[in-house]
């Protein structure tokens, strides 16, 4: 691991270059862009001190989706090889838990842009005199269009494995938290509820649910062994966004706390970066899910008119908003 300085406007890398190493800034502010000097630039997001950046295409070894900058002069960053992670995280333990909240934010974030472009396409699919259109409906459809056409680009996400050394087969092997065990139909953790806990299925299967128990009950996942759920609400605090039930007798889970991660890591470091694994992959996922959204909405904005084959398009897109 080494300090490095940029000068402001400088490149840390290259949207579609290999990734090898991440960082966390010390001094100064990091501009995040697709399409970096293109007609087409499109400015992500800004990063300030103690943020990471670039750690998604290490801990899943992707190719960089998009273009660091230093926006500052004598921006400041710490870059980390993949190999020295484990090294690195060991002689700085609280930054365990940091770098999970920084990657739990970023989802969040982006679930919240995700609900947005699809209320969009929502809208796009009320028939003529069904109900006005929202204020600032036009807008969002630009934005959305902007993002879509921005991502044309952009590297093609395949399956790749973690390059860090430390694997495990399965999620219990190795020292764990506390684990319970829970019968059929028992609610793990219920929607609305605020909780301080992660959960690590060993065995069985749940289900995730919304407006569990009442006429709107839909089931929105079903999770396996070697699966994690709840670290979005662990992390932020903010009321449980679905139901957990547990959908066969002798279902066993893990219940992880916050305050749990430093002593995880330093028993079995293995479990940590399968949550960071994790949490990159659902990134990842709803990345794509989203830019296939906006992309609905790009080929809608380029239209005169909704045209019967988008419209099917569109009814097709929100019968799996939630999927």
């Amino acid at each position: 691991m080494a300090e490095k300085k940029f000068r402001s406007g400088e490149v840390i890398f290259q949207q579609g270059e290999k990734a090898g190493s991440f960082y966390q800034i010390i001094d100064g502010t990091v501009g995040i862009y697709l399409n970096y000097g293109k007609d087409d630039e499109l400015k992500l997001t800004q990063l300030a001190k103690d943020q990471y950046f670039g750690e998604m295409g290490v801990i899943e070894n992707y190719p960089r989706s998009a273009t660091a900058v230093a926006l500052s002069e004598d921006t400041t960053v710490l870059e980390l090889a993949g190999n020295e992670v484990t090294e690195y995280l060991k002689n700085h333990p609280e930054n365990v838990y940091k770098l999970i909240a920084h990657m739990s934010t970023r989802l969040r974030d982006l679930t919240k842009d995700y609900n947005d472009v699809s209320d969009v396409i929502r809208e796009l699919g009320l028939e003529k005199g069904e109900k006005k259109k929202s204020e600032g409906f036009l807008a969002k459809l630009r934005k959305y269009a902007a993002i879509y056409k921005a991502n044309e680009r952009s590297v093609d996400s395949k399956t790749a494995e973690a390059i860090f050394a430390a694997k495990l087969t399965g999620h219990s092997e190795g020292y764990v938290k506390k684990v319970e065990s829970f019968p059929k139909g028992t609610v793990i953790c219920r929607e609305g509820e605020t909780r301080t806990c992660m959960y690590d299925i060993h065995g069985g299967k749940v289900g995730i649910y919304s407006a569990y128990g009442t006429a709107q009950e839909k089931k929105l996942t079903e999770l396996f062994p070697n699966s994690f759920f709840g670290e979005a609400g662990m992390i932020s605090g903010e009321p449980r966004s679905a139901t957990a039930v547990a959908l066969e007798d002798g279902t066993v889970v893990e219940i992880i706390l916050p305050e749990d991660l430093d002593e995880l890591f330093e028993k079995n470091p293995a479990k940590v970066f399968m949550l960071l694994e994790h949490v990159s992959g659902r990134l990842r996922k709803l990345t794509g899910q989203y830019v296939k959204a906006c992309g609905l909405v790009y080929e809608a904005a380029q239209s005169q008119e909704i045209s019967e084959a988008l419209s099917a398009k569109i009814r097709e897109y929100k019968a799996q908003i939630y999927d």
